[in-house]
């Protein structure tokens, strides 16, 4: 299927995602200390399964098609919701939200080389210069404006949990995109968006429920330390993260293509800067609107028709 052009309503559906992820590392770097990594992730899915359920539970009814594709939805509950959220939360613990969502920004390099890898799609001219484009802005946020902080970066352990998980979302947005037969055209159930990501989730909760055990046998402090801050965090998580920006990413995926999405990925730094300035109480400075700038124009020309 030929990817749609770029629209006002497929940009705003997918700049929310990265808003509401900019979101989930903030709150999950607070969440350090009180709510275990792993055991966060299981929660947040346990939450979200939950309160998808009267919307999506006709699809787990559905036993001949679970059965049928069950090693495809396994594959992309392992990768959307059981490796990807767990490891950002683990990688939160030594790392700060900004070098996480910096890390994540390289997410279009890793769409358009699995893209190429995987499935014979070479990037084009634009999609590449569209990429230096965002990956610019993202480095104004990190070098708050100027250049020679960037070599006073450090990296940390988590930062390499965190690239983990980037390879495992741009897996997840392919098998997304380029689904089996089985998932396409006639051969797909008749399962609504819901339905869909319900089942994700409930194979989600298979991987993410088995590493939240093994974390709660070998860790040094698996315990919860309960606050009134601590429900807050996981009805955040649960709705925001995971409901909405999942349902407007899917959408958004397959719609325009998973190297496209890709760019949007690369606000999230962006917002993640925002938001932490917000928590200190910092006003946004001129080099968040220049990041921005730079970040769209990436988009735009990425997705601009040749004449």
């Amino acid at each position: 299927m030929k990817p749609h052009a770029l629209t006002p309503r497929l940009a705003l559906l997918l700049t929310l995602p990265p808003l509401l992820w900019a979101g989930n590392a903030v709150v999950g770097r607070l969440a350090v200390g009180a709510v275990p990594p792993v055991a966060l992730n299981f929660t947040r899915w346990l939450l979200a399964f939950a309160l998808l359920w009267p919307l999506g539970r006709r699809a787990l009814a559905d036993r001949a098609a679970l059965a049928e594709r069950w090693p495809h939805l396994a594959l992309l509950g392992l990768l959307g919701m059981g490796s990807y959220n767990a490891l950002q939360y683990l990688a939160l613990h030594s790392s700060t939200p900004l070098n996480v969502t910096l890390i994540a920004a390289s997410m279009p390099a890793w769409m358009l080389a699995f893209g190429m890898l995987l499935h014979g799609v070479r990037p084009t001219g634009r999609e590449l210069a569209g990429a230096l484009l965002s990956l610019a802005g993202v480095a104004l946020v990190i070098a708050r404006g100027e250049p020679a902080r960037l070599a006073e970066l450090k990296f940390v352990a988590g930062d390499l949990l965190m690239l983990l998980a980037v390879v495992s979302w741009a897996l997840y947005s392919w098998l997304l995109a380029r689904p089996p037969a089985s998932m396409r055209d006639e051969q797909r159930p008749d399962w609504d968006w819901a339905g869909f990501l319900l089942v994700q989730i409930a194979f989600g909760l298979t991987w993410s429920g088995a590493a939240a055990g093994v974390e709660a046998l070998v860790a040094d402090d698996a315990r919860w330390h309960w606050s009134p801050w601590v429900p807050a965090i996981l009805l955040y998580v649960a709705v925001g993260p995971s409901l909405v920006a999942y349902r407007c990413w899917g959408l958004g995926v397959s719609t325009v293509g998973p190297a496209v999405a890709s760019f949007f990925g690369n606000l999230t730094p962006v917002f993640a800067a925002i938001l932490s300035a917000a928590l200190l109480g910092e006003v946004p400075r001129w080099y968040h609107g220049a990041a921005f700038a730079l970040i769209v124009g990436g988009i735009w020309w990425s997705t601009r028709r040749a004449r």
